[in-house]
């Protein structure tokens, strides 16, 4: 194996020439364990982000990511391993087999094609990869959690392989203790229950034999409410006919999981029945390796309408012929044609029955006997059975060869679980095409010519079509008999969504290239209370939706939604990218947006009314935890939630802080949904709820986007607080955006309207922001003469909270001019108030004061202090604006300190979060220090 051996199946591991390399941390090796996986082949940054982390990237994951690849450059200075960074990503170069998962891999696809002896040593080989005990701990991202259950599927079914081979050779012994720990694992699988009643035959236990075939009926019923299979049915019935087994009547046993008891067959005709050969075919090699991985086994290729699942299956088929000398068989189920009913079971067999040289008249009648006879005629052949455009499992169940030289392929939009539980099938669901193989199929279909010449109207037409192989096979075959159109007319055609749908149809709803029938025969599928929630995800205006607003927006019961969704997801309609977070295809959505629009004025306005209200309700109490009940004065009226909507309340801070983060982007699409539909009083207090997150996250666009759509709400109600409200906002918005004028223009307005209200309160919130503006402005005496003057004003409310904020703001301006003792005289005041009442976030602002107080007057070490106190803080409040500008504070101190390295770090922190924030002005002054330091 050379020099290098590097091992994932067990922890991240790499050894050369025999000795452990220090790989470092956790989140290091997992890094390393990606590009494993993944060897060869180039990962961007962004995907090695996504799989380490998941949802939970710091803001900081980019530079991380650089230093943790950095570390293990510097680590694996080897020929048989190299770490490559290239544009946009990096990539692990090692041969395959160095690596023990794709040596397994390698091993197992080599037993399948061989003979019994050498295939159980590969076998044997392969299982040995993987070590004893518990797997070690990795992340809980999606793609680490979908790594360890592919694997273990992996291993599984290499462990049924050899548990076949060894029955094979009458290795009973053998196999009996493997086979009870790993039934006790997998109490539903009837491969593996199979052969452990076989193998207890064969020992001469038939007894229990057959009362695991009781226990594992009662458990399919109990816990499913299945039966066993017809296979494991027939070997119940061999088993209780034969009797017991003994050592000298080895010849009379079952010899497979499916014994058939059939005479005299017909020698079978050696059938090639695949279609034609699809054209213009390309990519997907990732999952033709897998289906030639899984040669032997049952495959499900699963996945929505116009993904390509036939036309992948059809080319491997015609590929891999060569595999299958004894023949191939083929049929058009037709589960979701949107021309013809679906095809029954029956004449599907018929037909195959013809193939393999059955006449007419011989075909028995009874189904029973038929299934017998086609089994009979396959066994121990090595054909290749698809099952395309398969509607359920009760439709394929009696197509299944029943013998493990047979591979069956199977196409549905379904994902037919049952097949996996029961028959140990395995899943490949091909996903939408990403932008370079959407560009590359275009080309192929139109000529890199006509495609190179117009890169933008390709652009457009890749993103239209949002990776649906179906949908770019349209518009190219559009472009294809119209060679002197335009591809920037198309693009136009397409550009509108309302149109996009009828500019992808064919106008013949017979005709499966037809997306909008697709989508139908998929939805027609379902049943009715499914069938409603998808018209409802129509509604849905962000990026995903969750499992609670999913119920709220369908006014059912959270466990109900959860039922509706899975029922989606099997068919495709849905897609759960993240656990509890569901999304819809580009197009699909469009089409459920389609069949929104048909539904009954009211149910719809319902609808949006629950779904607004559970962000909105949601998100008023997620506030409360991250600023308090004590917040700036709030909009008019806030009503109780709409009937059927189901808020949810989170535990504490942190609990908080997690879900904005998550919804952030469905929130301020809510928003937007509440004002198109006229939910004006939503509305503002949606961008209300905002502000401390949004402010918090520097995540300024956002919040000028809110208060813009709170601002027009405002107006369109008539509220005055409201529009108070949000002119305040908007200038506070401004103002940090370096606008000042136009910031000084929507304060001013606010301040001339709260004067007209006598509206105490907002006016001397008005006045604080307008002493922030001038302080940006460059006029801190202005700044002072504003900020007192909301003192005065808050001296006049009881609001301790307010009032404490206003001292330390006044002992800031006054810091800025210079008049330290009095700055710290307003900061201690303002210090004592926030501990006695008890806020964190604020008590760290007047910390941070302290702190730039006692720098000025030369007091570095109760600055450190101070500032330390103020970090921990900011970093508990996940305030990340606030604590980049605290660690800059840090850093100056540190440097009047004489501690350049810790200074240094500090402004290496401060500047990835400024970053981040693109507070690019602040980022450069941190990279200036570093370079002068």
């Amino acid at each position: 194996m050379g020099d290098v051996e590097c091992r994932v199946l067990g922890g991240v591991r790499v050894l050369v020439r025999g000795r452990p390399v220090d790989l470092g941390h956790a989140r290091q090796r997992h890094v390393l364990a990606v590009l494993l996986v993944e060897v060869n082949r180039q990962l961007s940054v962004g995907t090695l982000i996504e799989r380490v982390w998941g949802e939970r990237a710091p803001r900081s994951a980019v530079s991380t990511l650089y230093s943790y690849v950095s570390r293990l450059r510097g680590t694996l200075c080897t020929p048989g391993l190299r770490l490559v960074r290239r544009s946009g990503g990096y990539t692990a170069e090692a041969e395959p087999d160095t690596i023990d998962l794709h040596r397994f891999r390698s091993l197992v696809a080599r037993a399948r094609g061989t003979r019994d002896e050498e295939a159980g040593e590969l076998l044997r080989e392969a299982l040995a990869l993987f070590p004893e005990g518990d797997a070690p701990a990795v992340p809980d991202t999606p793609w680490f959690t979908h790594l360890r259950e592919v694997l273990d599927s992996e291993r599984q079914a290499a462990e049924l392989d050899l548990g076949d081979v060894l029955l094979r050779q009458g290795k009973e012994a053998e196999l009996l203790p493997r086979l009870f720990p790993a039934v006790a694992a997998q109490p539903f699988d009837e491969r593996l229950a199979g052969q452990l009643m076989l193998a207890l035959h064969r020992q001469g236990r038939t007894v229990q034999a057959l009362e695991h075939y009781q226990t594992l009926r009662r458990s399919l019923d109990e816990e499913l409410g299945l039966t066993p299979g017809a296979a494991i049915q027939r070997l119940h019935h061999e088993l209780l006919t034969a009797g017991p087994q003994g050592d000298d009547d080895t010849a009379a046993a079952p010899t497979s999981h499916r014994v058939s008891s059939a005479a005299a067959v017909p020698p079978a005709a050696v059938p090639r029945l695949l279609p034609l050969a699809p054209a213009g075919f390309l990519g997907r090699h990732r999952e033709r390796r897998q289906l030639a991985q899984a040669v032997g086994r049952i495959v499900v290729v699963t996945g929505p309408g116009g993904v390509g699942k036939s036309w992948l299956a059809a080319r491997w088929a015609y590929e891999e012929t060569d595999r299958f000398p004894d023949g191939q068989l083929y049929v058009d189920l037709r589960g979701f044609d949107p021309g013809a009913e679906p095809l029954p079971a029956s004449a599907a067999l018929r037909g195959f029955l013809g193939a393999l040289g059955v006449p007419p008249d011989d075909v028995p009648e009874d189904p029973a006997a038929q299934e017998g006879l086609y089994r009979s005629l396959l066994k121990d052949k090595r054909v290749l059975v698809v099952l395309d455009d398969a509607r359920d499992t009760r439709q394929v169940l009696p197509l299944l060869p029943g013998t493990p030289t047979a591979t069956v392929l199977i196409t549905s939009r379904n994902r037919l679980t049952p097949l996996v539980v029961r028959h140990g099938a395995v899943t490949l669901a091909p996903a939408a095409f990403e932008d370079g193989q959407a560009r590359e199929l275009l080309a192929d279909r139109l000529g890199a010519e006509r495609t190179a010449a117009e890169p933008e109207a390709v652009a457009s037409l890749v993103a239209y079509c949002a990776g649906l192989p179906l949908a770019l096979a349209l518009v190219a075959a559009r472009a294809a008999v119209n060679p002197g159109f335009p591809l920037a007319a198309l693009a136009d055609e397409l550009a509108r969504p309302a149109d996009r749908l009828d500019a992808l149809d064919t106008g013949d709803p017979t005709v499966s290239l037809n997306l909008r029938a697709v989508f139908a025969m998929s939805r027609r599928a379902l049943s009715p209370p499914a069938r409603r929630l998808f018209d409802l995800l129509g509604l849905v205006p962000g990026p995903d939706a969750g499992l609670e607003a999913v119920a709220s927006l369908a006014g059912v019961a959270r466990g109900r939604a959860r039922a509706l969704l899975a029922e989606l997801e099997a068919a495709h309609l849905v897609h759960q990218h993240l656990p509890g977070r569901y999304v819809l295809h580009d197009l699909v959505r469009l089409y459920a947006r389609e069949r929104t629009a048909q539904d009954q004025a009211g149910e719809k306005a319902e609808a949006t009314a629950r779904f607004v209200d559970f962000y909105l309700h949601t998100a008023y109490a997620a506030n409360e935890l991250l600023d308090g009940v004590h917040t700036p004065f709030k909009p008019e009226r806030y009503d109780p939630p709409a009937a059927g909507c189901g808020p949810w309340t989170p535990a504490d801070f942190e609990d908080a802080h997690a879900w904005f983060t998550k919804e952030h982007a469905c929130l301020v699409a809510a928003q937007e949904l509440a004002l198109s539909a006229g939910l004006h009083v939503q509305a503002v207090y949606l961008a209300w709820a905002l502000i401390s997150y949004q402010l918090g996250a520097h995540q300024l666009q956002d919040y000028a986007r809110v208060w813009q759509s709170a601002l027009t709400a405002a107006e369109r109600q008539g509220a005055t607080v409201a529009r108070i409200l949000a002119r305040w906002r908007l200038g506070h918005f401004h103002a940090l955006s370096g606008r000042h004028a136009e910031g000084r223009d929507h304060l001013d307005q606010a301040l001339t309207m709260a004067e007209e209200a006598g509206d105490t309160a907002a006016q001397a919130h008005i006045r604080r922001t307008l002493a922030r503006v001038w302080e940006l402005h460059g006029d801190d005496r202005r700044a002072l003469d504003h900020a007192l003057g909301a003192l005065g004003l808050y001296e006049e409310l009881d609001n301790p909270f307010w009032l404490a904020n206003q001292l330390n703001a006044v002992g800031w301006m006054h810091a800025q001019l210079g008049v330290y003792e009095q700055a710290r005289a307003y900061c201690e005041r303002a210090y004592a108030l926030h501990v006695k009442h008890g806020r964190p976030g604020d008590e760290a602002s007047t910390l941070d004061s302290l702190g730039y107080i006692a720098h000025r007057t030369g007091d570095h070490a109760t600055a450190l202090d101070h500032y330390r106190q103020a970090l921990a803080r900011f970093r508990a409040m996940s305030d990340s604006a606030n604590e980049a500008d605290t660690l800059a504070g840090i850093a100056e101190v540190l440097t009047a300190l004489g501690r350049p390295d810790e200074a240094r770090g500090a402004w290496a922190q401060a500047r990835d979060l400024y970053r981040a924030q693109r507070r690019d002005a602040d980022a450069d002054r941190a990279e200036a220090a570093l370079a002068a330091g």
